[in-house]
């Protein structure tokens, strides 16, 4: 049998939220290119902005020095403090803010379709706090870097995978037995980590672990990126290539498998590939939460339920996001705010005004 990567995309608007979502829609197929814009203008506004201002075109010509070869390189115009500014401090971690949301958004968007349920996320899930879990072990022992990222992607594939595995022991289905689940691993891990903090030393140990999973992005260098970089990257790219098998997921199982869709390898693939990549988010800034619950959702108004376009689109809409939100994080006051502490703040309110705005449409999916 041959497959349309078209199948399924006219039956994804069937529920209440998602027509709800389709009727909002403001961008559709210019949702990509547009978004993709609004990153690219965020982020050199942002290399602009911070305790030390640099003017935009300073900041186009560093730039360009860094990206041409030295023929071609710009006269050099701006002060030694501008250019440390530009490339020490402040790109790192514009790129791994970028890299973080990006990654984020991507991966909540392939949960709610992998799921066909718009309330879980990598948080509500578990994959956070078990990434977490294996992240401060790896502290302890002091392990080194990638070993960090291997303890913190078995973490989180493990939480994942015990969430989703405990959900469908319930005979009825929907929302209520995946949020539940999610909070049961999530509690249980919280519980694990918090013993491990408890016998740290808390001169040496327990200070970096409290700090680490707050979530920051104050700390970001360029090892940071090469780290973050390559499982966001390769596992987006896989997802982006199974945008429409997914679509087909949210047709059912039997549908899926009838167009020739093997669902369970399908949804354990994307679990693992969900996995490394909040895995690698977790490892390099610890827990910024929220951020894979309510992006998809601006997502899908944006560009709609077609995961061709709202996969790319969540991934832009994450790294926007959480690129104005380190903005604020580190301008608003003088000593910076924590990024997971933001995240958690504005995304609490929005869920709970998602949960309400779903459970008042009657929506449920089986």
């Amino acid at each position: 049998m041959t497959m349309s990567p078209n199948c399924g995309t006219e039956a994804l608007p069937t529920t209440p939220c998602c027509r709800g979502l389709a009727r909002l829609r403001i961008g559709g197929s210019a949702a990509v290119p547009l978004l993709a814009l609004t990153l690219l203008g965020c982020m050199l506004g942002s290399l602009c902005i911070g305790a030390y201002p640099v003017p935009l075109t300073d900041v186009g010509k560093i730039l360009l020095g860094l990206s041409l070869p030295e023929p071609l390189r710009p006269a050099a115009s701006w002060s030694d403090a501008e250019f440390a500014a530009v490339q020490v401090i402040r790109l790192p971690r514009i790129l791994l803010a970028v890299l973080a949301g990006g990654g984020l958004g991507i991966s909540g968007a392939a949960l709610q379709g992998m799921m066909r349920n718009p309330l879980v996320g990598p948080d509500l899930m578990g994959i956070s706090s078990g990434a977490a879990c294996g992240g401060i072990l790896a502290i302890l022992f002091d392990w080194p870097s990638w070993g960090l990222l291997a303890a913190a992607f078995s973490g989180g594939f493990l939480a994942l995978a015990s969430a989703w595995m405990l959900a469908r022991l319930s005979r009825g289905g929907g929302i209520l037995p995946l949020i539940l689940a999610g909070v049961v691993v999530a509690a249980f891990f919280t519980a694990v980590h918090g013993l491990i903090q408890y016998t740290a030393d808390p001169e040496n140990k327990l200070p970096t672990m409290v700090y680490w999973l707050i979530g920051s992005f104050a700390g970001a260098t360029p090892a940071k990126v090469d780290i973050l970089a390559p499982p966001v990257l390769i596992g987006g790219g896989m997802l982006l290539m199974l945008r429409w098998r997914i679509n087909l997921l949210s047709l059912g199982d039997l549908d899926a498998a009838s167009l020739g869709v093997r669902s369970a390898g399908l949804r354990w693939t994307i679990v693992a590939l969900v996995s490394l990549i909040v895995a690698a988010q977790v490892a390099v800034s610890g827990i910024v939460g929220w951020v894979g619950l309510i992006v998809p959702h601006f997502a899908r108004m944006l560009a709609g339920p077609d995961h061709r376009r709202l996969l790319p689109a969540a991934a832009l809409t994450g790294a926007i996001f959480l690129l104005i939100t380190d903005d604020i994080a580190r301008t608003v006051v003088t000593q910076e705010l924590p990024i997971g502490i933001l995240t958690a703040g504005l995304g609490t309110p929005i869920f709970a005004f998602l949960f309400w705005r779903l459970q008042a449409k009657g929506w449920s999916h089986d």
